[in-house]
């Protein structure tokens, strides 16, 4: 299993690695800092090189336990060659302030409306999130994306850290997710927004909400009894 950099510091650019395994176009290696799709954030994108070449990365799984790199064509590479990384910064850039703004309108519904998270997925355009809410006119999300600009105006300093699971899952709201718990593991990753929100979560984040810039709501669908979808962007 790879070394996810991005776990712990979400703004390295670029990064050295060794070839731990290749399949055709996919390489596996033992540290990266691309984030695969994953949690309903969009992977990241980019490059990789080394002295026999470059290659495009144009997706990025997980796969076994492991992250897969798709490359864009059959790389030149084989077990323990070194390579650098680069990711495709404003992409990365763009979902970790997406994902940010997601965390906090998901902590004013939990806490106001009791609405958790049934679905949704953040590409670098926009975001899209599901929640369980009967009622669901366009106003709850007006007043909802106003504050979620209010919270992020202010500045507050994102915390990441890493909890045993048994004394995370102790922590009230911690799991805004209906329908999916954290992975079984020891440890569990926590992303919290001081006085806002705290959740268990494995994707990349911006360090202080006010890099998040302006939430701006696209437009709501009724998707079924319970089931509200809220599209929003960033400027």
């Amino acid at each position: 299993m790879a070394e996810l950099i991005y776990q712990t510091d979400c703004y390295i650019k670029d990064f050295e690695a060794k070839v731990t395994r290749v399949e055709g176009n996919k390489v596996f290696l033992d540290r990266t800092a691309f984030h695969p799709i994953s949690g309903g954030v969009a992977n990241d994108t980019g490059f990789i090189e080394s002295s026999s070449g470059r290659w495009s990365v144009i997706n990025v799984v997980e796969e076994g336990g492991d992250v897969a790199h798709l490359l864009d064509s059959n790389p030149d590479l084989k077990v323990g060659d070194a390579v650098r990384g680069h990711l495709d910064w404003d992409r990365r850039y763009r979902l970790m302030r997406l994902h940010t703004a997601d965390h906090i309108l998901a902590a004013i519904l939990y806490k106001e409306k009791g609405a958790l998270v049934t679905g949704g997925h953040i590409d670098p355009e926009h975001a899209k999130s599901d929640f369980s809410l009967e009622r669901g006119e366009r106003e709850i999300f007006e007043e909802a994306i106003k504050k979620v600009n209010e919270i992020a105006s202010t500045g507050i300093e994102v915390k990441i850290y890493f909890l045993p699971r048994d004394e995370a899952m102790k922590i009230p709201g911690i799991v805004k997710l209906a329908a999916k718990m954290p992975p079984d593991v020891e440890k569990l990753r926590i992303v919290e927004i001081p006085g806002v929100d705290i959740q268990a979560d494995g994707g990349p984040h911006v360090r202080n909400t006010k890099e998040i810039g302006e939430v701006k709501l696209l437009k709501v669908e009724n998707k079924g009894k319970g089931k509200k979808r809220i599209y929003f962007t960033i400027s």
